[in-house]
């Protein structure tokens, strides 16, 4: 996937998940989703998060590409040693995350994440797209044992696209 098929995939993100927001009553929010723990709210929130977390994970790319391969190899064999307590933060964290900022500030966080996102990937040299490191798959579905930093950009999108299927908004099924 190119740079700007990844772009044009996040600017369909912001379009739909501003118009999921922006159509649901309070009443649907607050329904429980398909599949997860959570309701539509806080899963609104947890998309959300995926792209806020690839701020972070661009940057980790960046510094272990740039070490020797068994460097990422133990980080993500840590991490993945910390499966259990990162699902109960993740969870925890999507309880309250909506709450805490509301819809608003959900929407305009997604907007100025996304344009961040994109404005990054877009200054990023094709050769830089290509270093990668290992990740801790037990993390996530989407997260492969090995992911350049192309893949990284992309993962919140297919994330996004999981998560979207098991929202119970009327918007969301139409």
């Amino acid at each position: 996937m190119d740079k700007e098929q990844i772009c044009a995939e996040m600017d369909r993100v912001r379009n739909d998940y501003r118009e999921l927001l922006d159509t649901a009553t309070v009443a649907e929010l607050r329904k429980p989703t398909d599949g997860t723990k959570w309701n539509n709210e806080q899963l609104l929130f947890h998309m959300l998060f995926g792209y806020l977390l690839v701020r972070n994970l661009r940057l980790l790319v960046w510094g272990f590409s740039r070490l020797p391969d068994s460097a990422s190899r133990r980080f993500a064999a840590l991490l993945n040693a910390g499966t259990r307590p990162f699902h109960v933060i993740n969870y925890v964290g999507s309880l309250f995350g909506a709450r805490t900022l509301g819809y608003t500030r959900m929407e305009r966080l997604m907007d100025r994440v996304l344009s961040g996102l994109q404005t990054s990937l877009r200054a990023q040299p094709e050769r830089a797209l290509d270093r990668g490191m290992h990740f801790p798959v037990g993390w996530d579905p989407y997260f492969r044992d090995y992911m350049t930093l192309r893949d990284v950009y992309h993962y919140p999108t297919q994330h996004y696209d999981h998560h979207r299927r098991q929202l119970t908004l009327a918007r969301a099924r139409a």
